[in-house]
């Protein structure tokens, strides 16, 4: 008995936002080398014909890629911050430090091979130092200081977050406080 052949309905409905959660997902586990239409699609259980269905090359997926990555690492964080109750400094320094950071790492480590990787991390990190140190303005601190101490949280991120070594919850909590008193003081 032969069978009809029928459309593979997953494929039909992969959105380009799918391609990209799949992308973002490769990147900070595999790097960005694993950015490829192939070992997406084999990822993903489909052909690679969707893929390009929603992008005309690899370069503009990778492009909406790094796009998203600078939504969801600085102006997700950003409006969160604002939107919630705490004291936003120091739900800044909560957010940033408290989660994984392989894909901070993954962008990062493609920067160094990468042009068009290398300005999306200039992007988000001229916005994140803009954003600390409107935070650190409005706690009364003068422009030059702010900025200093911006400059100073940003790289103590940094090295943080390409540190990768795990912190223990309370441990890093007593840090982040040390980190708190000496930015705002």
């Amino acid at each position: 008995m032969v069978k009809a052949w029928k459309p593979d309905m997953t494929t039909e409905q992969l959105s380009a936002d799918d391609w990209i959660k799949q992308g973002l997902k490769a990147l900070a586990r595999s790097g960005f080398t694993a950015l490829k239409a192939d070992p997406l699609a084999k990822a993903m259980g489909v052909s690679r014909g969707s893929f390009y269905w929603h992008f005309a090359d690899l370069g503009a997926f990778q492009a909406a890629v790094l796009k998203r990555w600078r939504e969801i690492a600085a102006e997700q964080i950003i409006a969160d911050v604002e939107a919630g109750g705490d004291e936003p400094l120091r739900a800044l320094l909560r957010r940033s430090f408290g989660t994984r950071l392989d894909l901070e790492r993954a962008v990062r480590n493609w920067a160094a091979f990468d042009a068009a990787a290398q300005g999306a991390v200039r992007a988000i990190d001229r916005r994140r130092l803009d954003y600390i140190e409107q935070l650190l303005a409005r706690r009364g601190l003068e422009a030059a200081t702010a900025q200093a101490r911006a400059q100073i949280l940003y790289w103590t991120f940094l090295g943080f977050a390409l540190s990768g070594a795990p912190v223990p919850a309370a441990r890093l909590q007593a840090l982040l406080d040390e980190v708190f008193t000496m930015v705002s003081a």
